[in-house]
């Protein structure tokens, strides 16, 4: 059964298709600057990259093109051969603990939660409607970023603001990248041999998050309400005091929007550094001794270090903590300072064994109390293994 797993960004669609349940990866690629100029697209199939260009007007024509792609690859012969379509939705609120197959009141709670996530659910919206129209034969499933955090128990997820918030604002934790922690989860679950297990899994790229995972359950994970909450990350700031907002427009004239702007695109690793939010700039600005860019290093290390301490105590101990995602599996340095930082916890890496990027491995020695592997996410494999149970 052949089914296609999307991700939908506002001018973007990145794509991904599989035979299942063989899992075999059979196409993947994204199209890019849809609706701009310079639109583009780049697929990738039988381990060729190939990039052209093409004026997109919108995520429809992106959707047409990239099905006459997979019949001139012949990846299908006819359409009706996409069984399911799997679109990542970024926000599913406490409507969904668990992926589900889009009908008419899916897509009104997509559009109603989009307040929470207004960049990412129009997105995925548009892209849901683009798949109904140019496969209106395959079933299309929401899997949602939020869901697996969904088992968090209360004192996790509530802020200790007035219950009247919660209840008629719906403001409380939701987390992110909830099917890449899902992932990696269940995978150190199936290199240890056993699922009553107690695992600290590091999510860390441009956005960051780090979860606490019992058994297999989220019981909690770092950010909040928003994608903008717990670690210092490319351009967003994380955890921050409150007040900050109101001190800057009572006596600095700013407004809501210019703050949160800032917060989110202007903080984190770029604020800092002042040269980028790219982890390899910073890289190399330390390497020519730039202050800016050591200081920002160390305040991203010691906010992940703190999260991975505080999950220790709140598990009661960890059998292992995972690294993916961009700098998790890429950044050696990043890994090997902050499994420096873990020291007093028993953690011994292993430095020969940490000089990889990408690629699934054991990082700690032998003698370690705490094994720490490097596990590549695979989210939209996640998406397709919904997809196809769902079907």
């Amino acid at each position: 059964m052949k089914i296609l797993s999307v991700n939908a960004g506002s001018s973007s669609l990145k794509f991904q298709m599989f035979e299942m349940p063989e899992e075999t990866r059979l196409i993947s690629g994204v199209f890019e600057r849809i609706g701009m100029e310079n639109s583009f697209y780049t697929i990738k199939i039988n381990g060729e990259k190939i990039k052209k260009e093409k004026e997109i007007k919108n995520h429809k024509e992106a959707f047409t093109t990239l099905l006459e792609e997979l019949q001139e690859n012949n990846v299908v012969k006819d359409l009706n051969e996409i069984k399911g379509v799997g679109h990542r939705v970024v926000q599913g609120g406490e409507y969904y603990n668990k992926s589900v197959v889009i009908d008419n009141e899916v897509k009104e709670k997509i559009k109603e939660l989009s307040i929470l996530a207004p960049l990412h659910n129009p997105a995925a919206l548009i892209g849901i409607e683009a798949s109904e129209s140019v496969i209106p034969g395959a079933v299309n499933v929401a899997v949602f970023d939020t869901s697996f955090h969904q088992t968090m128990p209360i004192e996790n997820y509530l802020y200790a603001l007035p219950m009247k918030w919660a209840k008629e604002y719906k403001i409380r934790k939701y987390g992110a990248h909830g099917t890449s922690h899902k992932y990696v989860s269940a995978r150190m679950n199936e290199i240890l041999g056993r699922t009553n297990t107690k695992l600290i899994t590091c999510h860390i790229g441009n956005g960051a998050s780090i979860s606490a995972v019992k058994d297999g359950i989220c019981i909690n994970t770092s950010m909040g309400l928003t994608p903008n909450a717990g670690l210092m990350m490319g351009t967003r700031c994380g955890d921050i005091d409150a007040t900050i907002v109101t001190y800057l427009i009572n006596n600095y004239n700013m407004t809501a929007e210019e703050i949160e702007n800032v917060m989110n695109k202007e903080s984190g690793l770029l604020g800092i550094s002042g040269v980028s939010s790219d982890s390899r700039d910073i890289e190399d600005g330390i390497s020519k001794g730039n202050s800016s860019c050591i200081l920002a290093q160390k305040m991203y290390v010691k906010r992940i270090v703190e999260y991975i301490a505080k999950y220790y105590v709140e598990l009661g101990g960890c059998d292992a903590i995972v690294f993916t995602a961009g700098l998790g599996e890429n950044s050696i340095s990043t890994r090997r300072e902050i499994l420096d930082a873990l020291t007093v916890l028993g953690v011994k890496i292993d430095t020969e064994a940490n000089e990889v990027r990408g690629e699934e491995k054991l990082i700690t020695l032998p003698s370690s109390k705490i094994p720490a592997y490097i596990i590549p996410t695979d989210e939209e494999l996640m998406i397709s293994r919904d997809t196809y149970n769902l079907i």
